[in-house]
Parts: structure tokens; C-alpha cells; sequence
């Protein structure tokens, strides 16, 4: 009776204790190791300058980091005017890289190219444009390659 009653004891712990420890399982928090960025869509660049005609022949001269959401910030000299810059013209980065002032360069052809890689508002991008010199570069007024 004795072994009977101990065997019976001993089961009824075994299943309780199974039973607070599931509990204990189903209560703990899950932590969720994927990052998803909140409430904006990620936008995120490298972006350089360098002398060649092309991206694959280009030696890098410069290169900055953008990030514009939530906010303005990375190793570019003025982060808050490129991104204001981009938003503006979508994130077209053709919009950004016209010439857009009167202003007198030579015509010496040193070519001067630019490129940003990243995502932008969630949207992968892969950028390339060749400035014929870098009085042309600077003669486009904008602040996203300023750097």
C-alpha cells in the first residue's frame, strides 16, 4: 500500500510540475531577432566620388553614408539638405545629378563619377552618372554628392 500511494504521489507531482513549467513556457515573452524597422522603410547609402570614366574603372576619391529615415544622419557632411534633396526628387537620383546653373567650366574632359548604392525607401538602389570634370560636378548644385 505504502508503494502504492508513493507511486501515486510521485506521478501527480511529475504531471504537475510539467504543467507549471508549460505555463511558465507559455507566459515567458518571445523575442523576435528579425528587425523591422518601425513604423519608416529603411533607407540607407553608401555613396562615392572618384576620378575615372566609369564605375568598374574609377579610383575612389570619397565616400559617405546616408540614412534619412527617421532621420538625417551619416558620415555626409549635411545629411539633413541630401535628404531633403532626395525626397523631393523621389529618390530619382537622375533628378539630382543635372546640370542646373550657368556656370562657365572648360571643357576638359576628366571625368569625375558618382555613384550611391543602398535602399531607399525600402526600394534597392544602384546608381551610376560621369561628370565630364568637376566644375561640372559642382556647377550642378546639389547637396547629395556634395561631400
Amino acid at each position: 500500500m505504502r508503494y502504492i500511494s508513493g507511486a501515486l504521489a510521485l506521478g501527480a507531482a511529475l504531471v504537475l510540475g510539467s504543467l507549471a513549467t508549460t505555463a511558465q513556457a507559455a507566459d515567458a515573452p518571445v523575442h523576435n531577432s528579425i528587425r523591422t524597422g518601425g513604423l519608416y522603410a529603411p533607407t540607407e547609402l553608401v555613396m562615392t566620388v572618384g576620378q575615372g570614366e566609369t564605375r568598374a574603372t574609377a579610383t575612389v576619391e570619397r565616400a559617405v553614408t546616408l540614412s534619412c529615415m527617421p532621420g538625417a544622419t551619416g558620415s555626409h557632411p549635411n545629411p539633413k539638405a541630401a535628404c531633403a534633396q532626395l525626397r523631393s526628387a523621389s529618390g530619382d537620383f537622375a533628378k539630382v545629378t543635372g546640370t542646373g546653373t550657368e556656370r562657365m567650366c572648360t571643357k576638359i574632359w576628366n571625368p569625375v563619377v558618382v555613384t550611391a548604392d543602398g535602399v531607399w525607401e525600402g526600394r534597392r538602389v544602384s546608381y551610376t552618372y560621369t561628370y565630364p570634370n568637376s566644375c561640372m560636378m559642382d556647377a550642378a548644385q546639389q547637396s547629395v554628392f556634395r561631400f
